[in-house]
């Protein structure tokens, strides 16, 4: 693990908000001169911490207005059978995420698509086509309360 000086955590911070300011606005804001927010932030990115910079859409402005975690179980654990379910996965573009768990169910979906039709095409096409899937049980988001992909870093201050 690299350790993070003050510094650093609020660089990462400035940019998990804005991945798109400059050098001289990060510089300006976490009090550097540009040259040593430069050198910082290729260090970070050298050492993997920082691993890119991408643009957050809104799902409904882009057609995707239903949103779903899906459970699965998969029929066996054996290395092929999960190798294989994560095959799958890796080729379904309505998956943004995927989470192997622990409990009941082995894995859960975060899924995005136009509509409950697409979301049935989906399933019934794709996922219980699967070789290796029991069961899935769906959950639709109603209303969503919070959303970020940035990583809490104030307490690592500490």
């Amino acid at each position: 693990m690299v350790t993070l000086d003050r510094t650093d955590l609020r660089i990462l911070a400035v940019l998990q908000g804005e991945g798109r300011i400059t050098n001289a606005e990060l510089a300006e804001r976490v009090s550097l001169s540009p040259s040593a927010c430069l050198r910082r932030l290729q260090r970070l990115e050298e050492e993997g911490i920082l691993i890119g910079y991408t643009a957050q859409l809104d799902p409904e402005a882009v057609g995707l207005g239903l949103q779903a975690f899906v459970r699965v179980q998969l029929t066996k654990h054996e290395a092929e059978a999960i190798e294989r379910f994560v095959q799958h996965v890796n080729t379904w573009d309505e998956v943004v995420a995927c989470y192997a768990l622990t409990g009941d169910m082995d894995y859960l979906l975060h899924i995005y698509v136009a509509d409950l039709q697409h979301f049935s095409r989906f399933l019934l096409d794709r996922l219980l086509n699967a070789s290796g899937v029991a069961d899935v049980n769906s959950s639709f988001v109603l209303r969503t309360v919070k959303r970020s992909s940035a990583l809490p870093l104030a307490q690592l201050e500490r």
